[in-house]
């Protein structure tokens, strides 16, 4: 199953192909994708992405998570996240959003086995 593209990204909106609602915070995997709510496990700036915000993406078969660390890089990803993913046998990208959508975007195009996106698109803001 194909992930779907990002069809668009503006500072705090972002609109997933296939999906008729725009996000501010967002996961996209093969075949879906879902509104980002830190409240579901607390996650902050710092210490940022936690191995419990990945964990569903992980568990969708993905084999590249691309994760968006805001448009001025404020969200950080703990190495913790980074070790859990790679353990998994998931392949890690952390970049600025921007950077992350366009890399998304692109292994999507190539055709690449399943990726994900986990995205932070704004600088401030909780989900």
């Amino acid at each position: 199953m194909a992930s779907p593209t990002i069809a668009s990204l503006s500072w705090g909106q972002m609109k997933v192909q296939g999906s008729a609602l725009t996000y501010k915070d967002c996961k996209v995997w093969p075949g879906g994708s879902r509104a980002w709510d830190w409240r579901e496990t607390g996650t902050e700036h710092s210490p940022g992405v936690q191995p419990a915000d990945v964990k569903e993406v992980a568990e969708k078969g993905v084999q590249t998570l691309v994760i968006g660390r805001g448009m001025s890089e404020a969200l950080k990803v703990p190495p913790s996240t980074v070790e859990y993913l790679e353990k998994q046998g998931i392949n890690v990208r952390v970049l600025q959003t921007e950077q992350a959508v366009k890399e998304y975007n692109a292994l999507v195009a190539q055709g690449q086995p399943p990726v994900c996106i986990l995205n932070k698109g704004l600088q401030l803001g909780i989900g």
